[in-house]
């Protein structure tokens, strides 16, 4: 049975937070509604960085386009398989986008006993994922600050996101773990090759600190994919930080294809906490 995570803690002064109604409050009177989508807004104004932070309407609408049409079902089958191989019972979705992953996870999960928590910074990825499926405990909130209880996490899942090393240790019990979702050094490189004049190789590294961190498990995923179409094509560019980083040249080149094969290319990796 799929259950919404309950355990929250308040953004403002990390009291406990109840769901009364619609409306999540703390004992010192803070309160947080739930919007009619189903997510709730834990991210104060002094925490943002900017008026609108993280992902924009365009590109959470591009992804989820894109995503519907299966090009990464591959992955997120095995980014549930690999998160659902412990059984956990608590899970949190740290940086969710429009949910993706983690809806595919939970059709996974069906016969498990999870309660599920998913965060991003995105309003309108948070807003898109919540109308999807309401077992979820959907928030706007950042990884730099998580509003949840210390050591409340069976696993923590963060996709192609910013892990905040503080903040994953101190939401996963002892024996939680982290699972990263990363891209490996050929993820679409025949789309870099054409929106940018030359590309740089950078060196390999974990995504987290293997001071702090045990690797414990690692996958490399890696799949050919054919984008039949120019608004694949397209999408799959408003969708990344690529869009922003290539040169007008570079755009221009992309958006005149009208097909394209890409190498998914990714590491699914299992970390536990150092003792």
């Amino acid at each position: 049975m799929i259950t919404p995570f309950t355990t929250l803690r308040c953004p403002l002064d990390g009291e406990p937070l109840r769901l009364t109604e619609k409306t999540w409050r703390c004992v010192n009177g803070h309160s947080f509604d739930v919007a009619k989508q189903g997510y709730v807004n834990l991210l104060p104004v002094q925490n943002k960085r900017s008026k609108d932070p993280g992902d924009s309407k365009a590109m959470v609408n591009a992804r989820a386009n894109f995503l519907a049409q299966g090009f990464y079902a591959q992955l997120a089958n095995v980014v549930a398989e690999v998160v659902l191989s412990q059984n956990p019972q608590t899970l949190l979705d740290a940086g969710c986008g429009e949910g993706y992953y983690l809806r595919q996870l939970l059709a996974h999960a069906s016969e498990l006993s999870l309660a599920p928590a998913a965060l991003d910074i995105s309003k309108w990825a948070v807003q898109a994922a919540a109308k999807l499926d309401k077992r979820v405990t959907w928030m706007v909130a950042s990884n730099s600050q998580i509003p949840i209880a210390s050591a409340s996490m069976d696993s923590l899942l963060c996709v192609f996101g910013f892990p905040v090393e503080s903040e994953f240790r101190r939401v996963l019990k002892p024996t939680g773990r982290l699972v990263m979702v990363d891209p490996a050094t050929a993820h679409l490189t025949e789309l870099k090759q054409i929106i940018y004049p030359e590309l740089k190789a950078k060196p390999a590294q974990l995504p987290v600190s293997d001071a702090k961190w045990v690797l414990t498990s690692e996958a490399r995923v890696t799949y050919a994919v054919h984008l039949p179409n120019p608004q694949a094509i397209q999408d799959l560019l408003v969708m990344t930080p690529h869009l922003y980083r290539a040169s007008a040249e570079g755009r221009a080149a992309a958006e005149a294809l009208q097909e394209l094969t890409v190498t998914v290319d990714v590491w699914v990796r299992e970390f536990e906490v150092r003792a």
